[in-house]
């Protein structure tokens, strides 16, 4: 089965989570992606954690479907090894420090007159355009140092104090728009024949997603409140304890649904009709009281009790599951979207690619070793036996 990317080679000069997940998705679809590694340990993301049968967590899930070619990019003979890699190359991206990939003659104006079909897609915290560097072009960029840059912090959590989401959305936005924005360039030099150089910014990324509370703060206005795991401006629309102690989300999005609630899950027509609890705005501002009802009625239902009357009721509604209840997701398994990856120390399980259809022939790749596939790549860039023991000897490998 032929798959969308094959036939495109990657060369990732990446390291920790947002290039890496880019260049993942890119690897799902069937491009040969050769990951750059340091000497050594590799990237340092392997070093987090061991918590995936002795790998890392973040490592497994961002590098599965790649190739690992372990370089000390410091060495002038590495470099030549880079050069080669180039030049069969439809693809660089790299989030290394700014202006490093400048420096070793990888960036986009080095490269562009010998590879005038390259697209070069550089990651960074705050943008690496020459051109317009902004003030904050060089300072360091960590995915909860953007959540707090972008405002994400001063909406995200309570009244009393404000919380990080607990994943690393910051740097997967940066990866996803990278993901996208390469797609959109191969389109584009398909109809022109030319590269591009594509310029992705942490902050910017986590900006885009920052929507409605954004508007909400236009020409001096307030912001929306920090309201923990509920809405900050639709209500009931958050989580409600049931009697058994687990949690309900409920999701009310109109009026007719608040009525529906009100008849058929509350058993309190009446409440429909209180001045207090007629509208939106007034359901905001009432809100502690409300809650307290509905917290009421509750207590006497189990959580699947609960959600088996939302549901009779046709309102929206979720368990608050943790990260097991997600691995057996029955959704999840009914669709057949766990699967396995290979990996050094063993099979492990993986979600497949979201979104994509079987013609696709999307597949969970091998998660590689470090510096798994380097004397194999550099055997087919024409180096001999002889020229790969003196690279090793010499350090740059």
């Amino acid at each position: 089965m032929v798959r969308p990317l094959d036939g495109v080679t990657v060369l990732a000069l990446e390291h920790v989570i947002a290039a890496p997940f880019a260049t993942r998705q890119l690897a799902d679809l069937g491009a040969r992606v050769i990951k750059i590694e340091r000497t050594g340990a590799g990237d340092q993301a392997r070093g987090y954690d061991r918590r995936a049968r002795g790998q890392s967590s973040h490592f497994v899930w961002t590098n599965r479907g790649k190739q690992s070619l372990t370089l000390d990019l410091k060495q002038p003979a590495a470099l030549e090894v880079m050069k080669r890699l180039v030049a069969r190359a439809d693809v660089l991206v790299q989030n290394l420090a700014p202006g490093a990939a400048a420096r070793m003659g990888m960036s986009y104006d080095a490269l562009k007159d010998e590879h005038p079909r390259l697209i070069v897609c550089d990651i960074s915290g705050y943008g690496d355009d020459p051109v317009h560097p902004g003030p904050m072009r060089d300072k360091k960029a960590y995915d909860l140092l953007i959540q707090s840059e972008a405002g994400f912090l001063s909406v995200t959590g309570t009244a009393q104090a404000p919380a990080k989401a607990g994943a690393s959305i910051a740097d997967i936005a940066a990866g996803m728009y990278a993901y996208s924005s390469i797609l959109a360039a191969l389109l584009q030099r398909a109809r022109t024949g030319r590269g591009c150089r594509l310029d992705v910014s942490m902050l910017e990324a986590m900006v885009e997603w920052m929507s409605f509370p954004l508007y909400y703060a236009m020409d001096g206005a307030e912001p929306p409140p920090r309201a923990g795991a509920a809405h900050a401006t639709i209500y009931p629309y958050g989580p409600f304890s049931a009697g058994d102690g687990r949690t309900v989300m409920l999701g009310l999005q109109n009026e007719r649904e608040w009525q529906v609630f009100c008849e058929r899950v509350l058993r309190r027509p009446d409440l429909a009709r209180d001045e207090r609890f007629d509208s939106n705005p007034k359901r905001i501002q009432s809100r502690e009281a409300l809650h307290a009802i509905i917290t009421d009625v509750f207590s006497s239902l189990t959580a699947a009790q609960v959600i088996e009357s939302l549901e009779a009721a046709q309102i929206a509604n979720a368990r608050l599951n943790t990260m097991r209840d997600v691995w057996s997701h029955e959704q999840l398994q009914a669709r057949g979207r766990v699967g396995i990856a290979d990996s050094p120390t063993g099979p492990l399980p993986a979600f497949r690619p979201p979104a994509l259809p079987e013609e696709f022939g999307a597949t969970i790749g091998a998660i590689p070793a470090v510096g798994e596939h380097t004397e194999a790549l550099l055997a087919e860039l024409g180096y001999g036996a002889s020229d790969i023991a003196a690279l090793r000897a010499a350090g740059a490998i």
